[in-house]
């Protein structure tokens, strides 16, 4: 080994710094006298450089040592200046060309496998579209699938309201069919009308709400009279006075008396209506003895007189109360009882 080669041996490693500052000086020329210096020695190295591979060293570019002494060393390969330069700068070169490859979430976890593995970042976005895409499309199909089968159930339920309500405007339009006692009401309105008198009836209709009762409204004056036909006529005979009741309308006062033939099960109900200021409705205890209790009793409470009643008294409260408790306009003598 010759003496300068155990100089150069012994010579301390030059800082990075400075390799960078020589390797980039060897690229643009280096300073003036360097190229100078080494004219020969760039002219002798011509062929190497045309093949792709560099051989000035640092120290022949920066003039460290003569071109005799170096000539027999073998040329130290210098780092490239494209490896120098920083990872981040790489990164961001290859997350550039990456991006076009994948869009969204795909693209992004494609740059990141560009960054490991060294894969272009449209093989990792297909990738990542490859794990994804089954779990989302099942998860798209089942939604798809409910909300149709959600539609299903809503037209379904259309469709039957629809037809429900088809049937109730078609059973409207329908004219009901007439009530099996309308003959009943008919046939005792035109006996009362020609037996009592033409204008003894003031209405007369069929009480739907009360199992089809048919209804006569029978003027007060003519109800005597009226209570005899409906008891000794042989196509009515109601014989039997079933119930009688008084009603406060605050306009006016109505008696209803309930009478039933028993043997053809024919039943009416009578309705008298009254003056409310001076109520009185004529006794039908003289037809039907089974009145007297429930005249007294509509007395006693409403104040309804009943003239031609054998015994008309109070039955429930004191002969000595004042006024009628179901009466609307009645004031009690003490409220808070």
């Amino acid at each position: 080994m010759s003496e300068e080669q155990k100089r150069e041996e012994s010579r301390p490693a030059e800082p990075e710094a400075a390799r960078r500052e020589d390797a980039a000086e060897a690229r643009t020329g280096g300073p003036a006298d360097a190229r100078v210096e080494n004219a020969g020695e760039e002219k002798r190295d011509e062929p190497a450089a045309e093949g792709g591979r560099e051989t000035v060293t640092a120290r022949e570019a920066s003039g460290g040592g003569s071109a005799g002494t170096e000539a027999g060393q073998p040329a130290q390969p210098q780092p490239d200046a494209a490896s120098d330069q920083p990872a981040s700068a790489a990164g961001a070169e290859a997350e550039g060309k990456a991006a076009p490859a994948g869009d969204g979430d795909g693209a992004r976890a494609g740059d990141g496998a560009d960054a490991g593995t060294g894969k272009s970042g449209g093989e990792a976005a297909d990738a990542g579209k490859a794990a994804v895409d089954p779990e989302r499309e099942a998860k798209i199909r089942a939604a798809q699938e409910a909300r149709a089968a959600r539609l299903a159930a809503k037209a379904a339920a259309g469709a039957a309201a629809g037809g429900a309500a088809a049937g109730k405007d078609a059973a409207a339009a329908e004219p009901k069919p007439p009530s099996p006692k309308q003959p009943w009401l008919d046939e005792a309105v035109e006996l009362l009308k020609t037996e009592v008198h033409p204008e003894a009836v003031e209405e007369a209709t069929i009480n739907a709400l009360s199992d089809d009762m048919p209804t006569i409204v029978v003027k007060a004056e003519h109800w005597p009279a009226a209570a005899k036909l409906l008891r000794d006529h042989e196509k009515l005979g109601c014989r039997y006075l079933r119930n009688v009741t008084g009603v406060d309308y605050e306009t006016h006062m109505e008696v209803v008396y309930f009478v039933i033939n028993m043997e053809t099960k024919r039943e009416y109900a009578i309705k008298i209506r009254t003056d409310r200021e001076h109520p009185s409705v004529p006794s039908a205890v003289p037809v039907w003895p089974g009145a007297d209790w429930p005249e007294r009793e509509i007395y006693d409470l409403l104040g309804i007189e009943f003239p031609g009643h054998p015994n008309l008294r109070r039955i429930l409260m004191p002969d000595d109360w004042v006024g009628h408790p179901l009466r609307k306009d009645y004031v009690p003598l003490d409220p808070e009882v």
